[in-house]
């Protein structure tokens, strides 16, 4: 306790213990860590969540486990949504125990609130304790605007009406569809808890004396010059894995990169869908047909025993093509020569990665932004590809393949996605419009209550 007792400054900060959540708040609360002296941050997340986060020391942040409102005995069955459901059946109260406990426990009162963007009754508990409230939002700006429009959005195109509508009457959104946009926004069960959620939380991030995102100026400009409008410091300060701090060290137990050394340049499929889902059977023997047709290289991160769960004889024959882990050092992957193409799900974390490492992507959305980020991936920026129908087909995803590795509209792809990694660059470098937002972000949360709000 000898840190807290020593802080001037001492500011909660509540992370959303699913997907890949934790990890961009961390690594946004480790370079505030950096540039506040004398401030110690306390990170409420569940057991599972910090344990997975955490490295073993960080010397001014302490994380501290919330209830995940699990009923006792409980066994996950394989539907991801379930654990989440019950977790926001738990909030606030399960946060604003944690908060009490934490506050008797290192005898320091709070001075600022840090949440995941998610969390609209931020506001809420900012105002019962008299201190400003700054969001992180993880995903994509304009993902984030959808949310904020929400209303709009249903007003002109309904609840559950048609899929191909587009959203012209957003600036910049003409090519973006009804069908695009995540669910419960304008289809499926709305008032569902996470549909609720984000609802709650468009109505509310107005309240937040700041909200940053893990993205960077020129990635949509159009878009975050309509946020700053509808906020009053709407801050980029990403890409995260251009400026966060990260070991020197690469567990590569695989091999993957040695692996990757003996292929020549934008060769490989690398293929990853993520912490969370995986597709199902019929296409990921798909995508292995295609791959077994078009003798294309491929390193594969694929969770689970991929005798179970790939065609019989697929890895036999492909021994020599293939490479296939459990885990692999993505960021590291993505940025080798040797890769040509990223087939992934679409999440924001894996767009950025991909653009840093200028490799085109083809994307097979699950849930979430992951729709809105393929469709804007595909005909907003350019530099990938989403799939015929919204699947893995063995044509489609040979098709998807071809034209990313071996034509010249694939050349193309890979010059816009490296034009993005050079805007990325430099924001994030001395000057850059990421840097002076952070800049920004350090002094709001630096000052008191009295001196934000005055």
């Amino acid at each position: 306790m000898e840190g807290y007792r020593n802080a001037s400054k001492h500011i909660a900060v509540l992370a959303f213990p699913f997907g890949t959540h934790a990890v961009p708040l961390l690594n946004l609360i480790r370079q505030l860590s950096d540039a506040c002296p004398h401030t110690m941050f306390s990170f409420l997340s569940t057991q599972q969540s910090n344990n997975s986060t955490f490295p073993k020391n960080l010397d001014k942040i302490k994380p501290f486990n919330v209830w995940d409102g699990l009923p006792v005995g409980y066994s996950f069955r394989g539907n991801p949504h379930e654990p989440v459901d019950y977790f926001l059946k738990a909030v606030p109260g399960n946060f604003m125990k944690a908060i009490d406990a934490v506050v008797f426990e290192t005898g320091k009162p709070f001075d600022c609130l840090i949440t995941d963007a998610f969390y609209a009754f931020g506001a809420d508990i900012a105002d019962q304790l008299n201190i400003p409230w700054v969001a992180l939002w993880t995903a994509s700006p304009r993902a984030l605007f959808v949310h904020v429009d929400s209303d709009i959005i249903r007003h002109h195109v309904g609840i559950n009406g048609p899929k191909d509508k587009p959203l012209h009457f957003l600036p910049d959104f003409s090519s973006i569809r009804v069908a695009d946009l995540p669910n419960g926004l304008t289809s499926g069960d709305i008032d569902a808890p996470m549909p609720a959620l984000l609802y709650k939380m468009g109505v509310s991030l107005s309240r937040a004396v700041a909200i940053a995102t893990n993205s960077y100026e020129d990635l949509d400009n159009t878009v975050v010059n309509m946020l700053k409008l509808r906020f009053s410091t709407f801050l980029n300060v990403g890409p995260f894995n251009l400026v966060s701090v990260s070991s020197s060290t690469v567990d590569d137990s695989h091999g993957t990169l040695d692996w990757m050394s003996k292929h020549e340049a934008a060769s490989v499929v690398y293929i990853s869908f993520g912490s969370v889902i995986t597709p199902p059977p019929h296409e990921l023997h798909a995508l292995c047909e295609a791959l077994e047709e078009c003798e294309f290289p491929y390193l594969w991160s694929l969770r689970g025993s991929p005798e179970k769960q790939l065609p019989l004889g697929f890895l036999e024959r492909t021994s020599s093509k293939g490479k296939i882990v459990p885990w692999a050092p993505q960021q590291k992957i993505l940025e080798h020569p040797s890769v040509g193409v990223f087939v992934s799900h679409g999440g924001w974390n894996s767009v950025l990665e991909s653009i840093n490492g200028c490799v085109p992507m083809i994307c097979r959305p699950f849930f979430g932004d992951q729709q809105l980020n393929t469709r804007t991936v595909e005909v907003v920026w350019g530099f990938g590809l989403g799939l015929e129908g919204g699947t893995l087909t063995k044509e489609g995803a040979k098709k998807a393949l071809k034209l990313i590795l071996c034509s010249q509209e694939g050349k193309k792809m890979r010059e816009k996605i490296r034009v993005q990694k050079e805007l990325a660059c430099k924001a994030v470098k001395p000057n850059g419009s990421s840097n002076e937002n952070f800049k920004t972000l350090v002094k709001l949360v630096s000052n008191t209550y009295h001196q934000v709000s005055g």
